[in-house]
């Protein structure tokens, strides 16, 4: 159903270097620059929904919203603490330390990117 995901960034060099290493960590990659319309990238695995890191159309400031969340799904575990580990050592700030969430059948964790924008990353568990 979700074709794709847009957050807004106001220092676009920035959220690149963060975005690129955190999506190499799982498999994903820049997929394209986007210079009409709206500036920025998208990132993707090529199967999946993608992930845009945009400055504002409006070029009003980027704000983090509140209550919007954005999950990137992981292989597993380990995968799960790889990303988490790596977006706080890139600055991000720790939004929920990995672990079992809701009724355990998912591993969860939580960070905000530079620009506030929270991201969970997870894996399904079996």
């Amino acid at each position: 159903m979700i074709g794709f995901v847009l957050v807004g960034t106001n220092d676009l060099r920035r959220a690149i270097e963060f975005y690129d290493k955190i999506c190499a960590a799982f498999g994903a990659k820049r997929l394209y620059q986007m210079t009409t319309g709206c500036t920025g990238v998208m990132y993707g695995t090529g199967d999946d929904p993608t992930l845009g890191i945009v400055l504002p159309f409006d070029k009003k400031p980027a704000q983090a919203g509140n209550g919007v969340m954005i999950a990137l799904s992981m292989a597993s575990r380990e995968e799960v603490e790889k990303v988490h580990a790596l977006a706080l050592a890139l600055g991000g700030a720790d939004e929920g330390a990995p672990g079992p969430r809701g009724n355990g059948t998912a591993y969860c964790a939580y960070f905000r990117d530079p620009d506030g924008n929270k991201i969970c990353v997870f894996c399904e568990l079996t």
